[in-house]
Formats: structure tokens, C-alpha cells, sequence
């Protein structure tokens, strides 16, 4: 039995790196929303083609169809984009191949009906670009970690790959005004045992329930309240100050995505505020108690009915 595992590494791209990342990001973002409209197309064309069959009482060729699929997609995006997006041979080619495959399982999760139909993607919205494990490399030179990408060279990594294992993919993302690399790992059983004796904690004998609140983040049995740090509460006039200077900014203007960088980067703190506290709050109960119980109530409704603020903000 194998498990995936992901790690999320910042990334110290230099400007020529950075605009690499930037342009990788576009081509990904193109390709997606090409093929999206493209599959459009061809399924109105088809649905097209067999009410014409069925007005006229004539038998569907299933010849005449596009059927459209990511396969076909991506082999129709290779036969065009020297002529017509010459732009895409500047990058990586996993950017628009793997940006069509993520399409196609859009796809799949909608006929499911495990998600809605699969929407645009929109710049400056969740930008990203993904590698295949043939297209990137790990490599450490001077006790420095670095990532190779084709067509970019050797990208510095703040931290070295956490996980041992076979290495599937790599995605590129920016957040924050900062980029960052997510390395899926698929760990085999002795790499997964291996990891569970090394973060085995000494047995306390001790239990505990945890009564979720909404004045109070949590309770405990034992008579302890949890407080939250509630980070937006605190930065809440930093960001209106901030959002207020970005619509004040002319649109398409340097200044204005110099404010959308200080925007962002304001969130991306108030979002690793919340992350940083959890994660000590979770490791120091798994660390003081063997068995923890906890409600399972619909917290959201419960503050929605109430209608007071959550004191995680």
C-alpha cells in the first residue's frame, strides 16, 4: 500500500527566474481556458449535429462527432501552436499540456457530480504551472537545495525535500508576492513505517474532549480555554487601508499591481498567523493526550446563528 504525500517549499527565484514563473503561469492559464472553450465548441457542434439527425429521422455517424478529451485536445493544441502561439515554446511544455490534462479531470469530477461545470481562469486568480517528475530535477550544491526546470536552469529552495520516495509532479505557485514549489512524494510502506517510529510520541495515558466554541476557539475537558490569536481582527484596518488604496489605482498601471502585491502579502500573513497557531495547538494535544474526542457539530451554522463574528478571524 503507498501513500502521496505533499511538500510546499518557497522558492528565491531572481527576476529573470520570477518572470519565467510569470510567463509559465500565462501559457498554463491560455492553454486551460483554449481548450475549455474549444470543448465548448466542439460538444454544441455535436449536439448540434444530432438534433439535425433526429429532426430528419436520419442515423448518427459516429464518425461526424469530435467527442472532445483532453487527449485530443492536447494533440490539436501541439499541431497549431508553432504557427499560431509561438509563445509557448519559450516554457516548459508540461505548462499547457498538464494545464489541459487538469481540464479533463475537471471534467470527469463534473459528470460525477462532484463539482460544478469547470469555469475560466482568470489572471492573478490562484496562478500556477505544473511539471511532470521528467521535466524538473532535485539537486543540492554547496548544502544548498535547488530545483531544475527546463529551459530555466537551477532555482534555489528554501528547504531541502522532507519526504523519501518516488517523485510524481511538481507544482509552481505563487502566493503573497512569493513563489512556491508543491512536490507530490509517493512514499512506499518501509519510508511510511519508517516516518511513523520517527514521529511516535511516549504514551501519557492521558484523554481529553474538546468542545469547540465561538467565543472561545476550544475547551477542554480538563477545564482549559483556548484562545485564538484572531489575526484579522487585528490587521482588519491595515487591510481596509490597503484594499482602499488599491481601488484607487489605475487599472493595468505598475502602482496598481505594486498595491495588489502589498494586498496579498498582507493575507498570505494573516493566513499563515492562523496556520502557525493550529499546527502548535494540534502537535501540543497529540503530544499531552493519547485519546482525544471532539463534537461533530456544524460550527459554521452554529456562528451564523448566532450571528457573532468567529473568533478564529
Amino acid at each position: 500500500m503507498t501513500a502521496i504525500r505533499g511538500h510546499i517549499i518557497e522558492l528565491k527565484p531572481n527576476h529573470k527566474q520570477a518572470t519565467y514563473f510569470k510567463k509559465a503561469c500565462g501559457v498554463a492559464r491560455f492553454a486551460y481556458n483554449w481548450a475549455l472553450a474549444e470543448w465548448k465548441r466542439q460538444y454544441e457542434q455535436d449536439k448540434q449535429y444530432r438534433d439535425d439527425c433526429l429532426a430528419k429521422n436520419l442515423p448518427i455517424n459516429e464518425s461526424k462527432l469530435n467527442k472532445p478529451t483532453q487527449g485530443k485536445l492536447r494533440k490539436q493544441l501541439n499541431a497549431i501552436k508553432r504557427t499560431q502561439f509561438p509563445f509557448m515554446l519559450e516554457i516548459t511544455k508540461c505548462s499547457p499540456q498538464l494545464a489541459i490534462m487538469q481540464l479533463g479531470d475537471a471534467f470527469k469530477r463534473f459528470f460525477k457530480g462532484e463539482s460544478k461545470y469547470p469555469q475560466f481562469r482568470k489572471k492573478g486568480v490562484n496562478d500556477r504551472f505544473s511539471l511532470s517528475n521528467d521535466q524538473f530535477k532535485l539537486k543540492t550544491i554547496n548544502n544548498k537545495p535547488y530545483i531544475q526546470i527546463p529551459n530555466l536552469g537551477l532555482v534555489r529552495m528554501r528547504e531541502n525535500l522532507r519526504f523519501d520516495g518516488k517523485i510524481l509532479s511538481a507544482k509552481v505557485f505563487t502566493k503573497g508576492g512569493k513563489w512556491f514549489v508543491s512536490i507530490a512524494v509517493e512514499l512506499n510502506n518501509n519510508t511510511q513505517a519508517k516516518q511513523l517510529k520517527t514521529n511516535q510520541t511516549l504514551k501519557t495515558g492521558n484523554a481529553v474532549g474538546i468542545d469547540l466554541g465561538i467565543t472561545d476557539l476550544a475547551t477542554l475537558s480538563t477545564g482549559e480555554k483556548i484562545q485564538a490569536p484572531k489575526p484579522l481582527k487585528n490587521k482588519l484596518k491595515k487591510l481596509q487601508r490597503l484594499s482602499k488604496q488599491l481601488s484607487h489605482k489605475q487599472k493595468g498601471s505598475k502602482n496598481r499591481e505594486k498595491a495588489k502585491t502589498k494586498l496579498s502579502r498582507l493575507h498570505y500573513k494573516i493566513s499563515c498567523i492562523r496556520k502557525d497557531f493550529l499546527h502548535k495547538l494540534t502537535t501540543d494535544l497529540v503530544k499531552r493526550f493519547d485519546v482525544i474526542c471532539i463534537e461533530n457539530l456544524n460550527i459554521k451554522g452554529m456562528v451564523k446563528k448566532s450571528q457573532t463574528k468567529p473568533c478564529y478571524q
